[in-house]
């Protein structure tokens, strides 16, 4: 599914969309999943604020189970993508499910991913996302915005913005206008694949519309996470099959 162009995009610009990738029959299963309120999302919580005060639900876990949002993770559209991106086989790392609803939802102030896990202890920046939309997501509702480009300037220092943690700000209001800003709108079931140091954001949802998406993130199979207990290496993510979700 990835093309060589595909590959050259994600070295430049730190991000690539693949549309489409998960069916609209999908795509139905897992809002099913969310409204009913079960599993991993049984119990969303409270997402921290923004500078405003604003939140957006999120659900968070780490490991892989018998659910439909494990079976996503491991569906090889989703892993080898990943694996070709990194340049190496992959682990998983942790999927999350982001509620940001309809006239409440919060932003999410610029950041890098890694400026969260450079804290967890991984040694490098080997590390990728793949965000699922499962609505529609819009200017309007509060799409992802990037910086392009901006994974090339390495991991920036990390504070509190609001409960959140955003990239510094005197070096964000520096660096902001030489790189293009991109607003990724994004039909459901298409994923956007992006560098762990690629500075990102979102506005807060003013429109009458949820915007609601599913996120897995992995790291490279040989990037070090150094713990209390010593140095760890994520055992390989497994590849499933790519109707598992149809069975949920």
């Amino acid at each position: 599914m990835l093309t060589h162009q595909h590959m050259f995009d994600y070295q430049r610009d730190g991000y690539v969309v693949l549309p489409d990738l998960f069916s609209q029959e999908e795509v139905k299963r897992m809002i099913e999943e969310i409204e009913r309120g079960e599993g991993v999302t049984q119990s969303h919580q409270r997402g921290p604020t923004d500078a405003s005060g604003r939140n957006s639900k999120l659900a968070i876990w780490h490991d892989l189970r018998d659910d439909i949002w494990s079976a996503a993770s491991i569906a090889p559209k989703v892993v080898n993508p990943i694996r070709i991106l990194l340049g190496e086989d992959a682990s998983f790392f942790h999927g999350k499910v982001m509620l940001k609803e309809a006239k409440s939802g919060g932003a999410w102030e610029w950041h890098q991913d890694y400026g969260y896990w450079y804290g967890q202890g991984f040694m490098f920046p080997t590390m990728i996302s793949a965000f699922v939309a499962l609505d529609a997501a819009t200017i309007e509702n509060g799409c992802l915005q990037v910086l392009r480009g901006s994974h090339r300037l390495g991991r920036l220092d990390h504070g509190k913005v609001g409960t959140q943690t955003g990239a510094d700000q005197m070096r964000l209001n520096q660096v902001e206008s030489m790189f293009e800003r991109i607003y990724c709108e994004l039909r459901p079931g298409s994923v956007l694949f992006f560098h762990s140091n690629l500075l990102h954001a979102s506005s807060a949802n003013e429109s009458d519309n949820h915007r609601r998406s599913f996120i897995m993130c992995y790291t490279a199979a040989s990037n070090p996470q150094l713990t209390e207990d010593g140095v760890r290496l994520r055992p390989s993510c497994p590849v499933g099959d790519d109707d598992a979700i149809l069975r949920y």
